[in-house]
């Protein structure tokens, strides 16, 4: 049996859940039932429909066909209903043109009205229209609020004059404003009408600077000593936004002589004392400008905005601190030795952000001295047991960078070789990799660190760079790890297993360096790693493999000298960040330049980004080099063995029938490896006899016959219909590995034929691939395609971008299936390759 109905009273009587599909209907009844009443209460009933206007606005419910019946009922004096009916208004007037029109009338008649607040709104709600062709109407509103005797209604106006030139600059223009808006400015006695009219000022005259001469010399006389003093002299009863725009000006403002530098800095040395943040931050980085080239006087600034920052750091929200904090971390990145007595107020606290406390440790690896170096280790050694993972890892790196700048590392090294005695895999990990690099600047601490390290198992050890580091160590000091050649052997026969190339690529290094050293030993897992290596899908790794194997070849003494020559210790590791960028940084301080920690061009700058546009729902696509560790396919790698380091000459000299065109023939790699004799290793007069035997020596086994070519496999058929919503084609983008990754030239008539985007989508449609999203402009191009197979729905995504001043093309291809991905790209380059041809 169903349920009964529930009972009207019942229904929930929240707004912002619609009851049915005839709520907005209803709302439509009901609102021009009271357009027109005056009755008692009426003001109330209004009220609560225009809540629920509002608030299904909010959740997203489309109320735009009540516009009329809102605009009716906004005839009011209730200023409540106002706000809410301009709240509405100014949502939908931009969408809805021909609908905005019906609301000037109303709003031009309460811009007249008796009470300055309803002025102010109409005449705010009238400016956010933002709709072109009613731009005639603001003219005469905007120039009876910039002259009203309120000054909440100037207030609006100065702001709606900016609002007016972003819509139509030339009506602006033509109207005067700027005058207007400059007379008000130096003459009005409300501080925040002046402030408006500063800020409109500036975004007017800086971007009619570039045409107009009139408008640059005004941009100028912005920073006249009168009008910077003007604006000093009545900095204090700014508002604090305020403050800011004017301390921004002065920043700008260029002083005569020194005498006027300290005149500006003691009118505005209260100002370091806000309460408010930004206006602290804001005359910090005035200071610092004004004094940049008196050196004595820059550093006392430092000394001076210590406390403040400090006192900024540990009140307000974390979101505040770790603005200030960022800032805080600049200045100590540029002067650590004026902050080296305050390293205390860099401590973390247990309650602080993950974000907050990196900041922290980064500041104290910058500060640490000979005077203060064992509180800061001992204090980030009570890190490295924290329960953030992360925080636990950065703090072991900051005991690492603070040991590679100091002389005396006697205690730092018995707190590292500590960490790995805890029996935690992120500390081993990360503890590894600061002993490699502690190795190369402090070899003379070799035998107490090997000690230890050799003690390591290495299948305890998962993450590639602490492995790595393991084997870095195992090869450079082989000679003082007894079981070294034994590891290496052991993670040679697991060769296969390893997903890192950075490892294997260590791997063959390592193991060269100890068959140099304990030739006997190390024999066969030297001949298992060459092997390996050789047959690896990773470019690198074979070529470093292949590299290695014709070393030997030529002379086992000279791959010594090459592989394992005689080392200096590492003085100075290289810097991240240039020297220029931290300076760009610290020119743009009070910015998000120094939150993101790079110069604004950087995530501003469409030069810098590229030149591509891609649609909304492509816009977070990464371009970034992808990983292609296990995705390049092995024709590459046999395509690329072809005259790799022999020059002509010597395959002229070579008669015999090689492999793939070459005059060395590779050894094949079986996965495993077959024991071989003892052998002496001849080096100098002796070598070029030994090399002939170097295949025998390292057991690596002859190339067997060639098999049969496969026969061809069927042509690849595409849908010419292809379709496919862009985030099917992001998500895609992003899960899918690379699939072949190439390089090609494009014909002359190519380049000359790709004068925009779209002539190359309409080409390449007529060979059943599409084009989801392009951009670009000369030279620079970039596309992304995608097809689909005629007979199945698997997905090739093909990213190219091409140069047209170099005529190179980058493609890489995406596949759902990565056994066609060669056959793709074969038509792929086929058809760019006759785009512009007659």
């Amino acid at each position: 049996m169903a349920p009964p109905p529930a009972h009207p009273s019942q229904r929930s009587p929240s707004p912002s859940q619609p009851s049915g599909k005839g709520e907005v209907s209803d709302l439509k009844i009901q609102l021009r039932q009271l357009a027109g009443s005056r009755a008692p209460g009426t003001d109330d009933s209004k009220r609560e429909l225009f809540k629920k206007v509002i608030s299904y606005m909010t959740i997203g419910i489309d109320v735009s066909s009540l516009f009329g019946e809102m605009v009716m009922c906004s005839a009011t004096s209730d200023i409540v209903l106002k706000k809410m009916c301009y709240l509405y208004v100014s949502n939908y007037a931009k969408n809805n043109p021909d609908l905005a029109l019906l609301t000037i009338n109303f709003l031009q008649k309460d811009c007249k009205d008796e009470d300055p607040m309803i002025r102010g709104l109409a005449l705010r709600s009238l400016c956010s229209l933002r709709v072109a062709n009613l731009v005639e109407y603001l003219v005469g509103p905007l120039g009876s609020g910039l002259r009203d005797g309120s000054a909440y209604v100037r207030i609006i106006a100065a702001i709606g004059v900016s609002k007016l030139y972003h819509i139509s600059d030339a009506t602006c223009i033509d109207a005067d404003f700027p005058a207007m808006l400059k007379h008000l400015m130096l003459n009005d006695p409300d501080t925040q009408v002046v402030a408006n009219c500063l800020s409109a000022l500036q975004e007017i005259w800086s971007s009619e600077a570039s045409t107009s001469e009139e408008a640059s010399r005004e941009r100028d006389a912005l920073l006249s000593k009168p009008v910077i003093y003007y604006f000093l002299n009545r900095i204090k009863d700014f508002s604090e936004w305020a403050q800011c725009l004017v301390l921004e000006l002065v920043a700008k403002y260029i002083p005569l002589d020194s005498n006027e530098i300290f005149d500006i800095m003691n009118l505005l040395e209260d100002r370091l004392q806000h309460a408010n943040g930004a206006v602290v931050l804001a005359a910090i980085k005035l200071f610092l400008q004004l004094t940049l080239s008196m050196t004595d006087v820059h550093q006392q600034v430092y000394e001076r905005i210590k406390a403040p920052l400090l006192t900024l750091v540990s009140t307000g929200s974390q979101e505040q601190s770790y603005a200030v904090l960022a800032h805080l971390h600049l200045l100590v990145m540029r002067a650590p030795m004026l902050f080296s007595s305050d390293y205390k107020h860099f401590y973390c606290h247990y309650n602080e952000p993950s974000y907050v406390k990196k900041l922290k440790l980064e500041m104290l690896t910058a500060v640490a001295n000979e005077d203060n170096t064992y509180e800061i280790v001992t204090e980030l050694c009570e890190y490295a047991a924290n329960v953030d993972i992360p925080i636990a890892r950065e703090s072991i790196r900051a005991v690492g960078k603070i040991a590679l700048q100091q002389y005396d590392v006697n205690a730092i090294v018995d707190r590292l070789l500590q960490f790995l005695e805890m029996e935690k895999d992120y500390v081993t990990a990360e503890t590894l990799v600061l002993i490699k690099d502690l190795l190369r600047k402090y070899p003379q601490w070799s035998h107490d660190c090997i000690a230890v390290v050799g003690n390591i198992s290495s299948n305890n050890v998962q993450e590639p760079k602490a492995k790595a580091a393991l084997i870095w160590m195992l090869g450079e000091y082989a000679q003082d790890m007894a079981d070294a050649p034994y590891i290496l052997e052991g993670m040679v026969e697991s060769w296969e297993e390893e997903d890192s190339a950075e490892v294997r690529l260590h791997l063959l290094t390592a193991t060269m360096k100890c068959f140099f050293r304990r030739p006997p030993e190390t024999q066969k897992a030297l001949g298992a790693a060459l092997a390996a290596g050789i047959a690896d899908f990773h470019q690198d790794v074979h070529d470093r493999a292949l590299f290695y194997y014709r070393l030997l070849q030529h002379n086992v003494s000279v791959a010594e000298r090459v592989v394992n020559p005689t080392k200096q210790a590492v003085s100075v590791f290289a810097d991240t960040q240039s020297s220029e960028i931290k300076d760009r940084i610290f020119d743009e301080f009070n910015s998000l330049s120094v939150i993101y920690q790079k110069p604004s061009y950087m995530f501003t700058d469409k030069d810098h980004r590229g030149p591509f546009e891609f649609s909304e729902e492509l816009g977070n696509m990464s371009i970034a080099t992808e990983t292609t560790d296990n995705a390049v396919f092995a024709q590459r790698v046999k395509e690329n063995d072809k005259d790799l380091l022999l020059s002509t000459s010597e395959k002229e000299e070579t008669g015999a029938p090689t492999n793939n065109g070459s005059a060395y023939s590779a050894p094949l790699y079986d996965g495993s490896s077959t024991p071989v004799a003892a052998s002496s290793i001849q080096t100098g007069a002796d070598a070029p006899q030994a090399s002939f035997h170097i295949d025998d020596l390292l057991g690596l086994s002859p190339i067997p016959a060639p098999t049969p070519a496969p026969p061809p496999p069927p042509p690849l058929l595409l849908n010419e219909k292809a379709v496919l919503d862009p985030g099917t084609f992001q998500q895609k983008w992003r899960q899918l590995p690379v699939s072949l990754s190439q390089d090609f030239s494009m014909t002359p008539q190519g380049v000359a034929s790709l004068t925009t985007p779209q002539s190359l989508l309409r080409y390449m449609q007529g060979h059943s691939i599409q084009c989801i999203a392009s951009g670009g402009q000369t030279p620079n191009f970039k596309y992304f395609f995608f097809a689909q197979r005629a007979e199945e729905k698997s997905l090739f995504l093909v990213e190219c971008i091409i140069n047209t001043s170099s005529r190179k093309a980058q493609i890489k291809i995406k596949a759902d299936e990565q056994s066609t991905s060669q056959a793709f790209w074969d038509l792929f380059h086929s058809a760019l390759s006759k785009f512009g041809l007659p």
